[in-house]
């Protein structure tokens, strides 16, 4: 059985809102590296105190906004590589079996690239 397509038509809406979103999201903590393609750098928090609470308060907040932007950037090269899959016609394809990705896991997490078997395989819960 293959996905029909009001399936991936809803599919690639929803890949798209998530990639405009996530670059959102991105672009509120840091700005763009022209050099790395999908790659942002925060911006420091710069408080304007010189006190020893507020350099802590300042790093606290960049460490935790670095760890935001790893996570979003990661979000968005995996919807970005859906999007991709979709272009080429593989997409809800298992990239490890080639089986077809249950839809209710893509509905789940619309960027799935691997099926639940091979995603319990690969994080050990066999």
């Amino acid at each position: 059985m293959t996905h029909s397509s009001t399936f991936l038509d809803g599919m690639k809406a929803r890949l798209e809102e998530e990639q405009a979103r996530l670059e959102r999201e991105l672009a509120a903590i840091g700005t763009k590296d022209a050099s790395l393609r999908d790659r942002y750098d925060v911006t420091y928090p710069e408080t304007g105190g010189n006190s020893d609470d507020d350099n802590a308060v300042e790093v606290s907040e960049y460490s935790d906004e670095i760890s935001l932007k790893t996570r979003l950037e990661n979000e968005l090269r995996d919807t970005k590589s859906a999007l991709r899959a979709m272009a080429k016609g593989k997409y809800g394809l298992c990239k490890y079996c080639g089986k077809e990705i249950d839809e209710k896991r893509l509905q789940a997490r619309p960027a799935s690239s691997s099926c639940i078997a091979c995603k319990k395989v690969l994080t050990q819960e066999v």
